[in-house]
């Protein structure tokens, strides 16, 4: 896809998002498998850090026993159900069920 590593390490850093951040201005969740080798929790985290610093508002939800692309029934729906919430939040209205709640950094409303 991309290239053999890290003989096209340039080519890895033009398409890793950490290297755009400064470019991102909207709010972002992120919703990551504590167990997934394709995108491991540590550059979620380290997104989901940068975002935070540069004071866009930003999640981490972490979900125990997931891989990349959720497997469990209950983690999909939760998955779903929080990005609802997360849509709520951030265009201002209100659900007619009492959705999954977690905290937004750099949101207040």
């Amino acid at each position: 896809m991309i290239g053999p590593y890290p003989e096209k390490k340039d080519v890895y850093d033009a398409r890793s998002p950490i290297y755009a951040v400064d470019q991102l201005s909207c709010p972002i969740v992120f919703f990551q498998g504590d167990e997934d080798k394709v995108v491991p929790p540590s550059q979620a985290e380290t997104m989901y850090a940068a975002l935070k610093n540069k004071n866009i508002p930003t999640a981490y939800i972490l979900f125990e026993g997931e891989q990349h692309g959720f497997r469990k029934a209950e983690n999909i729906q939760k998955a779903l159900d929080g990005e609802f919430y997360f849509f709520a939040r951030v265009f201002g209205f209100q659900p007619a069920e009492e959705p999954f709640k977690f905290p937004i950094d750099n949101f207040s409303n």
